[in-house]
C-alpha cells in the first residue's frame, strides 16, 4: 500500500491535479490490483464499501451494492433468488453463491440505473461472483479480498483494464472528517450511528406488528439511505432495495422517484413481462431498455411507429395500464425507509400504492399526527426512529 495514488483527473477532465492520498503521512487502505480508477471511481467505492460493511455487521449475511454518482442503484443482503428474479436478473443460466446472489439482486432491481455502476462486496469476490461482473457493463469493483480465479476472470474485463480495488476490511478512519468547499474546510464527526432493531421500538401507528424480516428490510432501507445522497428515499423486499429515490429536494418526489423504481422492479416479474418475444440477437442493456418503455404508456407509440419489429419476433399485445395495475395489486410486504421526517401523508398515499406495509422514519414534523393517521387507514406499521441520515 502506499501513501498516495495519482489520478487522471477529478470529476471532470479539465479538474487536474488529482490524486488520493491519506494527510497523517499514514498508508492508503485500499490496493489497485487491476485498472486505474478514477476520481468518482474511489467516491463511489468507498461510500459503497461502507455500506456493504454495515449490512453485513447489521444482518450478518452477505450483502453487495451496485453506485453509480455516489449514491446506490442498488444495495442487497444475500436471500435465495426465486426462479422469476434470477430471470429477470439474467442469472438464470448462472452458478450463484450467496456473495454472487447479493450482487445479482443489488444490480438488478434497477438495471437500467445500475448500467456502468461500481460493485462492492462485503465478502471476498469468488469466481461466481467474478463470472456475474465479467459479463456486465461495469466500471469496477471494491471487496475485501479475491480468491485466484476471480481475479483471473475479472484482468480479462475490458481488455484488461477493468478496476478491481482491494480494501483492508479492518481500516477504521479517524473520528472526525474533513471536506473543503470553495477553499474552505468543513470538520465534523463522522457518522458513526448505529442502525439495527433497536429503532424499530417506537411505533406510533395502530399497527404495531414487524416481522422478522420487515425489521430486517427496514435496516437494509436506513443503511442504504445512510450512503445515499440527500433528500432520500428506499423500497426494501425480501433484503433487496427495489427502489431508491436520491437527491430530491422534496421529500415526495423521492417517494415517488423511488416508488417507480420498484413498481417497475415488480412489473418485470409479470409474465405477460417475461413472456417477450424478444429477438435473439438483442443484448440484455437493450432487452432492459425495452421492457422499460413495454411496461410505461410510451409503448403504444412505440407500437404505432413499427418500432416493435426492432426488438421482437412478433408484435407483442399491449400491456394497458388497468393490467399494470391489477398486477400491483399483488404487491405487498414492502418495506419504505426515509432519510428524514415525512412532512405530509401524501408520501403514505404513494408508498400505499407500491405494496409499502411497513415504514422507519425520524418523526418530528409537526403534521406527525396526519402522516400517523394515514398509515392507520391503510394497516402500514410505521416506526418513529428519532435519527436523520442526511448524506451530502
Amino acid at each position: 500500500m502506499a501513501n498516495e495514488l495519482l489520478l487522471k483527473y477529478g470529476c471532470n477532465p479539465n479538474q487536474k491535479p488529482s490524486r488520493i492520498f491519506m494527510k497523517d503521512g499514514g498508508e492508503l487502505p485500499v490496493t489497485v490490483l487491476n485498472g486505474k480508477p478514477g476520481y468518482i471511481n474511489f467516491l463511489d467505492a468507498f461510500n459503497s464499501w461502507q455500506l456493504v460493511r454495515e449490512l453485513k455487521a447489521a444482518t450478518g449475511l452477505p450483502a453487495a451494492a451496485s453506485f453509480k454518482h455516489v449514491s446506490p442503484a442498488g444495495a442487497a443482503v444475500y436471500v435465495p433468488l426465486s426462479d422469476t428474479l434470477k430471470k429477470i436478473y439474467f442469472v438464470d443460466d448462472l452458478e450463484l453463491s450467496p456473495i454472487a446472489s447479493a450482487y445479482a439482486a443489488a444490480r438488478g432491481a434497477d438495471r437500467m440505473s445500475s448500467y456502468g455502476d461500481w460493485a462492492a462486496l462485503s465478502d471476498v469476490c469468488d469466481k461466481e461472483t467474478a463470472r456475474l461482473l465479467a459479463r456486465e457493463v461495469s466500471d469496477g469493483v471494491i471487496a475485501p479480498g479475491y480468491t485466484e480465479e476471480a481475479l483471473e476472470i475479472l484482468k480479462k474485463k475490458r481488455k484488461g483494464n477493468y478496476n478491481v480495488v482491494q480494501i483492508d476490511p479492518d481500516y477504521m478512519p479517524a473520528p472526525v472528517e474533513h471536506k473543503d468547499v470553495f477553499g474552505v474546510t468543513f470538520e465534523q464527526g463522522r457518522n458513526e450511528l448505529k442502525i439495527d432493531a433497536e429503532l424499530l421500538k417506537e411505533l406510533p401507528t395502530e399497527n404495531k406488528e414487524l416481522t422478522e424480516e420487515a425489521k430486517r428490510d427496514l435496516i437494509v432501507s436506513l443503511i442504504t439511505l445512510k450512503y445515499t445522497q440527500s433528500n432520500s428515499v428506499c423500497y426494501v423486499k425480501n433484503g433487496q432495495a427495489i427502489g431508491v429515490g436520491a437527491g430530491q429536494q422534496s421529500r415526495v418526489h423521492c417517494t415517488r422517484l423511488a416508488g417507480n423504481k420498484a413498481d417497475n422492479w415488480y412489473l418485470r416479474q409479470c409474465p405477460k413481462v417475461l413472456n417477450l418475444p424478444f429477438r435473439t440477437d438483442i443484448r440484455r442493456p437493450d432487452r432492459d431498455n425495452t421492457i422499460d418503455v413495454y411496461i410505461s404508456d410510451d409503448y403504444m407509440d412505440v407500437l404505432a411507429d413499427g418500432q416493435w419489429e426492432n426488438f421482437f419476433t412478433e408484435k407483442p399485445e399491449v400491456f394497458t395500464r388497468e393490467e399494470r395495475r391489477a398486477w400491483l395489486d399483488g404487491m405487498t410486504g414492502v418495506a419504505l425507509g426515509s432519510d428524514a421526517f415525512f412532512p405530509f401523508g401524501d408520501n403514505i398515499e404513494r408508498a400505499h400504492k407500491s405494496g409499502v406495509a411497513y415504514i422507519a422514519q425520524p418523526g418530528g414534523s409537526i403534521r406527525d399526527d396526519h402522516v400517523i393517521e394515514t398509515c392507520n387507514k391503510y394497516g402500514i406499521a410505521m416506526a418513529f426512529t428519532g435519527i436523520r441520515l442526511f448524506h451530502h
